[in-house]
């Protein structure tokens, strides 16, 4: 059994799908291949000669700029992510420069993206390509899946976009196209989601034209067939997209299930002697890991101040000291993926600034030099 079926222009689309659906509800998967429809991909590709987006990283083949701009664009919207991509290629011009940079250059030029551990794992990658590779950015797939923070999107995206080598990209804007295409029903967010969207993605690749594909199917998600109000009309497939027909275009992909969010409440002690601030840098295994904010007393629910003077911590952070309150500011409530927090800012005067642990005195003119999250950044310039 082939493959891919030849279908004739006028074919039903459930005539190459039914295959696909039956696999996708059943656990034991090796009973029939996935079938696919060989007009996709050249459709694909032709629309995207005639509306995909011009943008830098597509026009290189160089495996250090596609591999950054795949990282910088994780959870990040393309016109943002620009500026951060052209900001990091003037500084750090080949991956070498950024192995031989510090992690506070590299966490300070991120400031603003989110999602620090994207920073981090992309200067730690950068050495190991040093370290391991002699500075030359692997070529092969599972060389590139090796490095600290790359996961098979990042490895398929580099290794066909600068090799051509014959591997699909899944990510968001894919499991959307091919959920509405063959009107799936499989969660997305499940074991046997995953796989089955994977060999489906494959089986439609165009292995001679791997880079023009994958960059194809991912532009058409992001600006034809889009979360919200799809261009279906527009739409090459409008044909033979199964979920158009079945009218479920809105409910695809489909998710098992929503994680649950977290509520913290912070309270940040912005303490001056009119000169000097305190910092303190965030350890490991937490958010922001790294960054630098005001000394932090976290409550387990919403507080005022005075409660929040009552603390055994702020009085710990303030050594005992008189202060005096001139500012209190509450922050939009900040929302991270698993998390969502809750921030007040309280401004203190103090005589002199307390020797508190962990932290350092800074000048005020000074904060700017230092890598803070974008909610402590959305404080300092509010």
């Amino acid at each position: 059994m082939n493959d891919r079926t030849p279908h004739s222009e006028e074919a039903p689309a459930a005539t190459y799908t039914k295959a696909i659906r039956t696999a996708a509800h059943t656990e034991e998967r090796s009973a029939a291949p996935l079938r696919a429809d060989d007009r996709i991909a050249p459709r694909l590709i032709e629309w995207y000669r005639l509306h995909g987006r011009t943008l830098p990283w597509r026009e290189t083949r160089d495996p250090y700029r596609i591999w950054l701009s795949e990282v910088i664009l994780q959870q990040t919207r393309v016109q943002q992510g620009l500026a951060y991509y052209e900001r990091f290629t003037e500084r750090f011009p080949t991956v070498a420069a950024l192995a031989a940079a510090t992690e506070d250059e590299v966490l300070k030029l991120w400031q603003g993206l989110g999602y620090y551990s994207r920073a981090r794992n992309l200067h730690a990658a950068a050495r190991q390509v040093v370290e391991r590779f002699g500075g030359r950015f692997p070529e092969r797939y599972e060389e590139v899946r090796s490095l600290k923070g790359v996961g098979d999107y990042t490895a398929a995206a580099v290794c066909s976009m600068a090799f051509d080598r014959p591997h699909a990209v899944v990510d968001g804007n894919v499991y959307r196209v091919l959920a509405r295409l063959f009107d799936l029903e499989t969660p997305i967010d499940t074991t046997v989601g995953r796989r089955t969207f994977a060999e489906l993605a494959q089986t439609l690749l165009d292995p001679m034209r791997a880079a023009a594909y994958n960059q194809a199917i991912m532009d058409f998600g992001a600006t034809c067939c889009t979360p919200q109000q799809p261009r279906c009309t527009e739409c090459p497939f409008a044909d033979c997209c199964l979920a158009l027909a079945a009218g479920s275009v809105a409910r695809r992909p489909v998710k098992a299930g929503k994680t649950r969010t977290r509520d913290r409440y912070f309270h940040y002690l912005h303490l001056t002697d009119g000169r000097r601030t305190l910092l303190h840098r965030r350890g490991p295994h937490d958010i922001w890991q790294g960054l630098y904010e005001f000394p932090l007393v976290e409550t387990a629910e919403a507080c005022d101040f005075d409660r929040l003077a009552a603390e055994e911590a702020f009085g710990r952070l303030l050594g005992g000291q008189p202060f005096r309150l001139t500012d209190t500011v509450r922050m939009p409530r900040h929302q991270l993926s698993h998390q969502a927090i809750h921030a007040l800012f309280h401004r203190l005067e103090v005589e002199e600034l307390p020797a508190a642990e962990g932290c350092i005195a800074v000048d005020a003119e000074a904060l700017g030099d230092y890598a803070v999250s974008r909610l402590t950044d959305r404080y300092l310039n509010r």
